[in-house]
């Protein structure tokens, strides 16, 4: 909490002297604009004068109206050129301070998510560190029966895969962000990937039923290892925010808009402004001092961009009668009959 109150009073202050400078210096161009129209106003009186002092040389009364004339466009014009040059210059300097703030502002939350994301990770990393080390201590320090030693093995590798999906996460999304990653295309039986992905994921996630209700027989050209690692990411995200024990619902189906997949939970359900955040890099819903969910804030961004990747669409709508549902949809697939 006092890291997270400690950022916003920083961008307050930040915020505060951004706002200080920016209305000195509009009002020191608005004092130059009163400066140079009392100028320009007298200039125009010191001219009459000289020309009313000077009348009495001109032959005739039409020339001291041509020069009175000549003297008032004058003025305007002097005045249109202070009073133009005046206004571009002020909107040159309100779009340069509001892109300037942007900047800073956008640059400030990457850096607290930033923050937060490697306060994650490194949560993330020490967790299964500790719970696999501790696991292999107590099969090193006591003879346990075949059961209980079955137990732990099977707890540790649960624990490891989970580092396994962190690591494949942070070095994908550094991939992606240097555009290094190149997809393995092949023509892929879907409906067969996602039911095997499903059972694995099934035998190593023991706090929620993973019902699959896949349609037989899709061919998509994919990237097995992508799309395994979309559906992980998927089904994790449903089984962080979720409660125990509700079932995650994974769905693949053809209809007339095309090839969706979904992936539907029964937790409390995402928020509709939160729903255009979620899918950015770092982001997590909360905040990293407060929130009980486990996570780096990758595998929706990784998740949105394997989509992309594979000309699909992916939208977060409402599960009835309660929870989220990720839909996932393909035009360019095929279902081949048995």
């Amino acid at each position: 909490m006092k890291k997270s109150s400690s950022g916003l009073q920083n961008s307050k202050v930040i915020t505060g002297v951004y706002v200080f400078v920016l209305s000195y210096t509009v009002l020191q161009l608005v004092w130059w604009g009163v400066l140079l129209h009392q100028q320009s106003r007298q200039i125009a009186r010191y001219e009459t004068q000289e020309l009313v002092h000077r009348v009495h040389e001109l032959n005739q009364p039409a020339e001291f109206m041509t020069e009175m004339q000549r003297l008032h466009k004058e003025e305007r014009m002097r005045t249109f050129k202070y009073v133009g040059e005046g206004t571009i210059f002020l909107i040159l300097i309100l779009a340069g301070a509001v892109l300037v703030y942007r900047s800073v502002w956008k640059q400030m939350r990457l850096s607290r998510q930033q923050q937060n994301f490697m306060m994650a990770v490194t949560h993330e990393l020490k967790s299964p560190i500790a719970a696999a080390k501790l696991n292999l201590e107590t099969l090193r320090k006591h003879k346990l029966d075949e059961e209980k030693q079955l137990k732990l093995l099977n707890n540790t590798i649960r624990e490891t895969n989970r580092l396994d999906q962190l690591c494949n996460n942070i070095l994908l999304a550094s991939q992606f962000e240097h555009q290094k990653y190149e997809l393995f295309l092949e023509f892929t039986d879907l409906s067969r990937l996602l039911s095997t992905g499903i059972e694995e994921l099934q035998s190593r996630i023991a706090s929620h039923p993973i019902r699959a209700d896949i349609f037989p027989h899709v061919w998509l050209q994919a990237d097995k290892f992508m799309i395994q690692l979309m559906l992980n990411n998927l089904v994790e995200n449903a089984v962080k925010y979720a409660p125990k024990g509700t079932e995650i619902t994974v769905r693949l189906r053809t209809t007339e808009e095309g090839l969706k997949l979904t992936v539907s939970d029964e937790g409390e359900g995402i928020a509709p402004e939160e729903r255009s955040k979620i899918f950015l890099k770092f982001y997590r819903i909360g905040n990293e001092n407060t929130r009980k969910s486990k996570g780096s804030g990758l595998g929706l961004y990784l998740t949105r961009r394997i989509v992309e990747q594979h000309r699909g669409t992916i939208e977060v709508k409402d599960n009835q009668p309660k929870g989220t549902t990720f839909e996932i949809t393909w035009n360019d697939y095929s279902v081949q009959s048995v």
